[in-house]
């Protein structure tokens, strides 16, 4: 029988809780870095371990794809074993498998080690988000160490290209993932001593079939809808939706009739839970545009990669800072108030997106991308505080699982939806002239970057039509992908406006 660990409550308040927190950033900063970190280090991969296309996709892809899958287990792992526990032992996993994948010697190697990376991951970022509901009990400073979480995750992910493009400039392509040796390292050695155990009391044993569907839930449903978005709707993308939807209704129906579910279900009748855990799954599908935008900053306005991600820093810059504040500001305003009132300051910003016209506004870019993050900085800041206050102690792990996958889950489904959106609106605005070769223009006509790549065997009186016809369609990709986002986030300030009503200030989201 698991019981629960005694003499942690020192550890819950004051210094050293604050210290515990700038431990536990350490490991979320990086899991969420290696989610990003190849975007500008994978052209140097592939040529050190002569990877083709298809091997590319799973190095990339790989480490997400498990991280999806395995975040609800682990979540309820954690609850069994010990938070703490379980954090340690990924953080042990996660510098080993680092190790493995800068030291691989051919692309399978390397997809199986960014597999592991997963595995570990999913381990860390649950265990990371539910120890702080031990370590501040109270809704203040809870909301403020989950703001300072999503704050170190969001960033991780936004400097994974810049510290990938930087590590580059001087070392091999494997130095992107030694990283995570020295920060799991000092997560070991202070981890042990700074950070309290919690685990759940009376937690029963770990559902083994509720774990493989959770799995053929999570997997094929990731899967396929980054192949819709990738390739389009096939015979073999169809029937993984198709398997991840039946399992996932063999998965609820099992969770339903278990004493000890692997996923208790009752969280979601809390509408306070519902709502966070939707915004959450909006976050996700919004941050899809960003794919236009890096594609933009690259071809319109014709910034190298590394110029590109430094351009991107004062929008996230600017999300940090609002995140930390509005859980502050929510000590006098309602949640529902704070977060929708930066909904719609959020659409003004992607309003903003739609008056480019292709010839080239880094300014008018910049500007409306600092807009569009100060608004859903609120959602970002404090759906993951709200979901967390909303859920019972015992049930952290399950909650924390829960916010991270709805994460996952909306970036991929923003990937697939804006994504096919903005990929048929460049595909429908691109002009080939007859001059072009037939070959060479079915590559112009798949991306901005198929089209720079065509250009530079032409000469410059065809060159120059086509690129500039590339850069109009990639704009009207990104107004696309703005239009989207606009009407997504309008209809989210609704729904946050109806689902959190009954919140006050300074609650935070608890009973």
């Amino acid at each position: 029988m698991n019981a629960p660990v005694t003499g942690a409550a020192p550890a819950r308040a004051g210094r050293r809780a604050y210290v515990g927190l700038a431990v536990l950033a350490l490991p979320t900063i990086l899991v969420a870095l290696d989610m990003s970190v190849l975007y500008l280090a994978m052209p140097h991969v592939a040529g050190g371990l002569g990877a083709d296309g298809v091997q590319q996709l799973w190095i990339v892809d790989i480490y997400g794809f498990v991280l999806a899958g395995l975040l609800v287990t682990m979540g309820t792992v954690g609850d069994r074993i010990g938070r703490k526990r379980l954090l340690l032992i990924g953080a042990v996993c996660f510098a080993a498998a680092s190790v493995l994948a800068a030291c691989s010697t051919g692309p399978e190697m390397l997809i199986a080690a960014r597999a592991l990376l997963g595995v570990a991951g999913s381990t860390i970022m649950p265990s990371t988000l539910a120890l702080l509901s031990t370590m501040f009990p109270d809704p203040r400073r809870h909301a403020t160490a989950i703001a300072v979480w999503m704050g170190c995750f969001m960033g991780g992910t936004a400097l994974g290209p810049v510290v990938g493009g930087v590590l580059l400039e001087s070392f091999w392509w494997g130095s992107a993932f030694l990283i995570g040796v020295p920060v799991m390292a000092l997560l070991l050695v202070l981890g042990p001593k700074l950070l309290p155990e919690h685990r759940v009391p009376d937690a029963g044993r770990l559902d083994v079939a509720s774990v493989a569907l959770s799995l053929s839930t999570v997997l094929p449903l990731v899967y396929g809808l980054k192949q819709t978005a990738r390739d389009g709707l096939d015979v073999l993308t169809l029937a993984a939706l198709v398997v991840g939807l039946v399992s996932g209704t063999l998965f609820v129906r099992r969770q339903n009739r278990l004493a000890d579910p692997l996923l208790d279900l009752r969280l979601f009748r809390d509408r306070t839970f519902r709502t966070a855990l939707l915004m959450t799954l909006c976050a996700g599908l919004t941050g899809a545009n960003q794919l236009f935008v890096s594609a933009y900053l690259q071809s319109v306005e014709q910034l190298s990669p590394p110029a590109a991600a430094l351009w991107m820093l004062p929008p996230v810059l600017a999300m940090l800072v609002v995140i930390q504040l509005s859980t502050v500001l929510i000590r006098w305003v309602r949640p529902a108030y704070v977060i929708s009132a930066g909904l719609v300051l959020a659409t003004a910003g992607y309003l903003l997106l739609t008056l480019l016209d292709g010839s080239g506004d880094l300014p008018l870019t910049v500007t409306a991308l600092v807009v569009v993050n100060i608004g859903i900085g609120p959602m970002g800041g404090l759906c993951a505080t709200l979901a967390m206050r909303s859920a019972p102690p015992e049930r952290a792990g399950s909650a924390a699982s829960l916010t991270e996958t709805a994460g996952e889950f909306g970036i991929a489904m923003g990937i697939a939806t804006i994504g096919i959106v903005g990929t048929a609106l460049y595909r429908a605005t691109i002009h080939i002239g007859d001059a072009v070769p037939e070959g060479a223009a079915a590559i112009a006509r798949e991306s901005v970057g198929g089209a720079l790549a065509v250009a530079g065997g032409l000469p410059a009186s065809t060159a120059g039509p086509l690129l500039d016809s590339a850069y109009q369609a990639v704009t009207a990709s990104l107004r696309g992908g703005a239009v989207m986002c606009a009407v997504l986030t309008t209809a989210a300030a609704l729904t946050v406006l109806a689902g959190l009503r009954d919140v006050p200030a300074g609650h935070a989201g608890t009973h």
